[in-house]
């Protein structure tokens, strides 16, 4: 019976690592399958969907390039690159399907030219009349340049795994990030009309479970199953590049360079706000994607609960509800000071019960406080810093009040809730500089506390932040 329990959970485990990622799991390739047309990314119809243009504009691309060069990641030797060598065709495919380009080639302009001077040949042998002769290529207005600059692999690596007598499964991930620029060029003049840049990530994960377990005498059960998932870069690519001619388009727009459709000038302003509500946010996001669009103020005040207990001589000791206030006053977005006030009392006992050690507490410390992450909702923090506290008989300070000094560190979360408002929560913990604060010296060790607390931080003041944010629009 109990093998057969020690089965059944080690199948479940597998059982549910599997279902994690069904999708990939149950699509697996077992047989042949026929060509098929391109997919489109998840930004293909967003760029489909741009205003129609006054006048389509004549472009020409010579060449949009791999400039990064990287190889693919690889235990072994490979000379693949890292990102696709075709990144003109997909430039201008994603000109087309805006349908504010009118494309001229220019790729392989050797390759027209010839062709064009083969039909004039042959024309001329056959005495065509003068009218029939090749009309005249057509120039551009523009040309568009730039290219893939940038492909930053191993930008966040992780995964997580769990095994239980021979039973387990784990998962791995990790993610790349492609940059694109892409820039406009007037003719006529040569003047670099508009620069823009896009990202994408890309994401590779993994899920494995296995199974080892003897079932019986001479009798060994093995099993394992997996998968890996891995965005194709060309995919990101191309997203990354439909990315840039849409941002392309629409900073034209704004800068007056062209000019859309009037029956679409409503879809043109609504897309235009879209647009520079997406720049300001991107300007308060870092690499990661992660959101630093919170401003906390120079000065908080948090007056908090508490739960503090004496970790000293006696064998018994026992928690005990407190309560104080601190103040906080960031110097600059990562660095600070903490004043702090708190009043508890402790108690503890012998191992039998039979005495109970019972006083008040209370203390003023000076700590330095550094926050993690300053500018997102969701900030670590580390404290030390050094106090002096009273001890005396319960509910009497002013009879044989004794003081003792010590030195404190703590960690914990803040939460940014509102522009005036957060919570935090922290673990802090207290070095005595003496034994004798339960009034017995025993060991080598001196007395300590203990306090975890929950507070809520009202934000006073200016922000902390030392950055430059983006200008209005105009």
């Amino acid at each position: 019976m109990q093998i057969t329990n020690h089965l059944l959970k080690g199948c479940l485990l597998v059982v549910g690592l599997m279902l994690y990622g069904c999708r990939a799991y149950f699509h697996q390739p077992t047989k042949l399958e026929q060509a098929r047309l391109g997919e489109e990314t998840t930004f293909s119809e967003e760029l489909r969907s741009l205003p129609a243009p006054k006048e389509a504009l004549a472009t020409a691309v010579y060449k949009f390039r791999d400039q990064t060069g990287q190889y693919k990641p690889s235990d072994n030797a490979s000379w693949s690159t890292a990102v696709t060598q075709g990144a003109t065709n997909i430039l201008l495919k994603a000109m087309e399907d805006s349908k504010w380009f009118l494309n001229i080639e220019r790729e392989n302009v050797s390759n027209l030219l010839n062709e064009r001077k083969i039909i004039r040949s042959s024309m001329s042998q056959y005495n065509k009349a003068e009218n029939d002769v090749l009309p005249p290529l057509l120039f551009a207005g523009m040309i568009l340049e730039g290219g893939i600059v940038s492909y930053d692999a191993n930008i966040i690596t992780g995964g997580a795994g769990l095994r239980y007598f021979g039973a387990g499964g784990s998962t791995e991930y990790r993610q790349d990030r492609v940059t694109v620029y892409l820039r406009a060029i007037a003719t006529r003049s040569g003047k670099i009309l508009k620069t823009v840049y896009s990202s994408k990530t890309i994401l590779s994960q993994s899920v494995n479970a296995s199974l080892f377990r003897y079932v019986r005498f001479k009798r060994i059960l093995e099993a394992e199953t997996g998968f890996t998932t891995n965005e194709p870069s060309q995919m990101a690519v191309t997203e990354a590049i439909e990315k840039a001619v849409h941002a392309m388009v629409l900073e034209g727009i704004k800068d007056g360079l062209w000019a859309a459709a009037d029956a679409d000038s409503t879809r043109t302003k609504e897309q235009i706000k879209l647009y520079e509500e997406e720049k300001k946010l991107m300007a308060l996001t870092d690499v990661y994607g992660i959101d630093n669009a919170v401003e906390r103020p120079r000065i908080s005040l948090m007056p908090y609960a508490s739960a503090f207990k004496l970790q000293g001589d006696y064998q018994v000791p026992s928690w005990q509800p407190g309560g104080g206030v601190q103040l906080n006053a960031q110097l600059t977005p990562n660095w600070g000071l903490i004043a702090n006030g708190f009043r508890s009392s402790f108690s503890t006992s012998t191992s039998d019960r039979t005495f109970t050690l019972k006083r008040n507490w209370r203390n003023a410390d000076l700590s330095v406080v550094y926050m993690a992450l300053p500018f997102q909702k969701y900030s670590p923090f580390l404290t030390a810093g050094a106090g002096i506290s009273q001890v005396s008989p319960l509910n009497d300070f002013s009879a044989d009040t004794k003081t003792f000094h010590f030195a404190k560190a703590g960690a914990g979360l803040e939460v940014s809730l509102t522009k005036y408002l957060g919570l935090r929560a922290m673990m802090d913990y207290y070095w005595m500089t003496t034994d004798m604060v339960d009034g017995v010296k025993n060991g080598q060790l001196n007395d300590s506390f203990l306090r975890v607390s929950v507070g809520t931080a009202i934000y006073i003041g200016k922000a902390s932040r030392k950055r430059v944010l983006p200008l209005p629009a105009n």
